[in-house]
């Protein structure tokens, strides 16, 4: 029971660090007979988004790394709804339960279109489908108001389709591999081996944690020449509760040869894994961080301040003239947000952001914005 316990804990770290899933606490339950459960969640999200500097918002208004086509043009504003979810959940009395969500982040900033973002099925511990990936955790995040949140945080923080068996506090997955990028293929790669993962989640007290390992393999491939290497990734997440009004929440990261597992590396999402050194490839290694805190101030109202950071070591990669010293090497961002849950179903918030890129040069580009979020769940 203890256990149990434990695991909700961290369930709902995670439903907050994500600000959306906790809708399903609010789900609209469907008549769907005597022996199925069925229920219809979501919501609806406004983003509006205002640039200092030049236009770094993609859609959901997030904040991008890359350089905009020109820097030198400031003062942007935007808004969307492309966050706006919908999703079902059915369970049937003999265990089995199916999950199906949607959202409407399309590219670039107009009406967006439908997004399919999970469809799984699980039964006694065993998950089929497109679920988060197993190498992720949401433990040591911090709330941010911006979509795609800090550089560093835990694994790959995106979804992926995957077989999954969890038993207690620990999970096994082979999972279709994250974007493994390779400098000097020509874009000629090719997926030949799924991706292999085990994480350890769980809690004790006021600490919960969790730390993850992942095998993937990366392969070059144009039709007369190739070469595979085998990459890895680990990462380890804690948060800390240090009252009931105070916590500190984290993660740290290392890759090699995987760093499509290293949130927010290279021009924005990920990095390149490898490149091609004549007919071999060699890996590149990366490394990131996150760190923030939290305070609740009571009546739904809580600050959250948080700092994140990639690098990677494309030295070897420079020397061997897969690449230039102008390729972005050390992303960094931070958020402070203010949010307000005035009833139970509204969140309200506003949040400024600031990000920095630096190339292996020593260029650096930065750019400041804030954004306001308001969003009605059901």
């Amino acid at each position: 029971m203890q256990s149990n316990k434990l695991r909700m804990a961290i369930r709902s770290t995670a439903a907050v660090a994500i600000l959306g899933v906790a809708a399903q606490a609010n789900a609209l339950t469907l008549n769907a007979g005597d022996d199925v459960e069925a229920s219809l969640y979501g919501y609806a999200r406004l983003n509006m988004s205002y640039d200092f500097d030049a236009d770094r918002a993609v859609s959901t208004r997030a904040g991008t790394f890359a350089q905009s086509s020109n820097e030198d043009v400031t003062g942007h504003f935007g808004a969307d709804v492309q966050q706006s979810r919908l999703g079902v959940k059915v369970k049937h009395s003999s265990g089995v339960s199916i999950t199906v969500e949607g959202d409407f982040r399309g590219s670039g900033n107009g009406a967006g279109s439908l997004r399919m973002r999970h469809a799984y099925g699980e039964y006694k511990g065993l998950m089929a489908g497109r679920n988060w990936s197993n190498f992720t955790s949401f433990v040591g995040n911090t709330p941010t108001l911006d979509f795609d949140s800090l550089a560093g945080t835990a694994g790959s923080q995106d979804r992926t389709e995957q077989i999954r068996y969890t038993t207690g506090a620990l999970s096994f997955s082979l999972e279709d591999p994250s974007s493994q990028g390779v400098l000097g293929a020509g874009g000629n790669t090719r997926t030949s081996a799924p991706a292999f993962t085990a994480r350890l989640q769980d809690s004790a007290d006021a600490l919960s944690y969790s730390a993850a390992a992942l095998v993937s393999q990366v392969t070059a491939d144009d039709g007369n020449n190739d070469d595979s290497a085998v990459g890895y990734a680990v990462f380890g997440a804690a948060k800390l509760a240090l009252s009931d009004m105070f916590s500190v929440q984290g993660a740290i990261n290392y890759t090699d040869g995987a760093n499509g597992y290293l949130w927010r590396s290279g021009s924005n999402y990920f990095g390149p894994s490898a490149y091609v050194d004549g007919n071999s490839l060699e890996t590149i290694t990366g490394y990131g961080g996150s760190l923030g805190v939290s305070m609740e101030l009571g009546g739904g109202r809580n600050i959250n301040l948080g700092y994140g950071t990639t690098t990677l070591d494309l030295d070897d990669a420079i020397a061997d003239g897969a690449t230039t010293n102008a390729d972005a090497e050390t992303n960094q961002n931070m958020f402070l947000n203010y949010m307000w849950m005035p009833v139970k179903n509204v969140m309200m918030g506003v949040e400024y952001g600031y990000f920095d890129q630096e190339t292996v040069a020593g260029d650096s580009t930065d750019a400041s914005r804030v954004l306001f979020a308001a969003q009605y769940s059901f």
